[in-house]
């Protein structure tokens, strides 16, 4: 019985030495497969892959929790990727693992200086002062907080006081102490909007946006206010695009939901109205900007918006009268070259080219370089001085927009009624019959021609025999005729001459 017990104790023993031999060979193991994730997360971060990076300081964090290293290491990558709160819960747990860890100390005071939070930042400063009376990079950074906190106090002052551009001027220099404050960033968006600088105040709302998205509970409403921005500033996309990172959080916030949908809608009638201008069909056009109206009855932007379109659109499907009510509503929301030339083309549809030239001038003076501007004003010379003699379109009786078979049309039905056989008895009527039948027929010659017709809708007449342009040259006057009534006119024509 006592070798069976002795037996027993000294196999007991041999398990025992084996279990723990087991062990320590899986700690070697876990040891070395940490030391190769940080060693990848090193050389990731040497060249800039910092997704890469950070996933092998979490796989390194993850093998040993209790190494301080891993965490500062893995610090050191959020902050490159601009996650300074996600950085400074790292460079707790470093110091929690080693107190007396400087080096991490001294990064989380200058973390909490960028982040505007110099309380902190102030007592980690300290401390390593006190540890390193010698150590330049902190006390430059530690004698900084003062005269921030100073500044801080004068920003409030002057918004107290309304002086929202010099709140500006101040927060630029504190932002460049502490870029990484959302606060800091936000009461400039504010005050860039006090001053009328929106575009400011939208860049400065998508950086606390970014600032927050390493864990805020503010966030959702940071984005609605840049949505909302957005939306007010006409970008009706943009804003919709932010909303849905809202809904991508909370899908039932009181104020992203309704606003998503309100967005949702006045964005659908804007691409349809680009659409439907890009496909050149104008009605479509004015019924999608028709609906914006329809829908949107505050924001001015979006309501300039489809006045854009409406005045646009009108001018292309000739609709002058109402393009000029339009482009001049439009116009009263906020000055636009291009605006400024669809006006200059309606006030040219409706012959008013003094006007015009002055609407194409202006799109000048806002842009020098606007090239349709400087041709429209030629263009609009031309017309005027066309204007003084013949109009075809006039004439035939048909809009410039008219196609070759309605110009067609026209023609048959004024030749018919102008024939100068239809006033053989009367000398005088069948002179003024046979002066109008002329220009009938040179009407059709230029608006069935597509060259000569692009000629004269630029204001140039083919026919004008100052310019060296084709067109009737001598001879019989009613000599061409007979070419148009070739290959199946209705009509023959009989000429009697004195």
């Amino acid at each position: 019985m006592e070798l069976i017990s002795s037996v027993g104790s000294q196999n007991s023993f041999t398990f025992l030495i084996f279990l723990f031999i087991e062990l320590i060979s899986k700690g070697v193991e876990s040891t070395s497969e940490v030391e190769r994730h940080l060693e990848m997360g090193r050389d990731f971060l040497a060249r800039g892959q910092l997704g890469d990076a950070l996933s092998h300081y979490h796989a390194a964090v993850d093998g040993d929790n209790r190494n301080y290293l891993t965490y500062f290491k893995r610090a050191t990558v959020y902050l490159a990727l601009g996650k300074a709160k996600l950085a400074i819960g790292d460079l707790d747990r470093a110091l929690e693992l080693k107190p007396d860890f400087t080096t991490a100390r001294q990064q989380r005071g200058s973390v909490y200086l960028k982040m505007g939070d110099y309380y902190n930042a102030e007592r980690d400063l300290y401390d390593v002062l006190q540890e390193d009376p010698m150590n330049e990079e902190s006390r430059y950074l530690f004698d900084r907080i003062t005269p921030a906190r100073q500044q801080i106090d004068l920003v409030h002052d002057v918004i107290t006081q309304g002086d929202h551009q010099s709140a500006v001027a101040l927060l630029t220099q504190l932002l460049e102490i502490s870029p990484w404050s959302p606060e800091l960033r936000e009461l400039r968006a504010q005050s860039n909007l006090a001053i009328g600088d929106r575009l400011a105040a939208v860049s400065d709302f998508r950086s606390v946006n970014r600032l927050m998205q390493d864990g805020s509970d503010d966030l959702t409403t940071h984005i609605f206010k840049l949505a909302e921005l957005l939306y007010n500033l006409g970008h009706a996309a943009d804003a919709l695009k932010e909303i849905r990172e809202c809904l991508k959080l909370d899908p039932e916030h009181k104020l992203c939901f309704p606003f998503y949908k309100r967005v949702k809608k006045i964005d659908k009638f804007l691409n349809d109205a680009e659409t439907h201008r890009e496909n050149k069909n104008y009605q479509g056009c004015i019924s999608s900007a028709e609906k914006i109206k329809k829908n949107e009855k505050d924001v001015q932007m979006i309501i300039f918006s489809a006045n854009q379109y409406l005045c646009s659109c009108s001018v292309k499907n000739d609709k002058y009268t109402d393009a000029l009510t339009y482009c001049n509503e439009a116009l009263k929301i906020e000055k636009d070259p291009n605006i400024l030339c669809d006006l200059a083309e309606a006030l040219i549809g409706e012959e008013m080219y003094d006007d015009a030239i002055r609407s194409y001038q202006d799109a000048l003076d806002f842009d020098e370089n606007s090239q349709r501007a400087k041709e429209g004003i030629e263009r609009a010379k031309r017309l005027q001085k066309q204007a003084e003699k013949r109009d075809y379109y006039k004439i035939l009786g048909v809009s410039r927009s008219a196609t070759t078979k309605e110009i067609t049309k026209a023609y048959r039905k004024m030749a018919q009624k102008w024939h100068p056989d239809n006033f053989a008895s009367n000398e005088s009527e069948r002179k003024i019959a046979e002066k109008k039948f002329i220009d009938i027929a040179a009407a059709k010659e230029v608006l069935t021609d597509p060259e000569k017709r692009a000629q004269f809708d630029n204001g140039e007449d083919p026919l004008d025999p100052e310019a060296k342009s084709q067109g009737f040259r001598g001879g019989n006057p009613f000599a061409n005729f007979h070419q148009f009534h070739q290959g199946g006119s209705p009509f023959q024509f009989k000429f009697h001459f004195s």
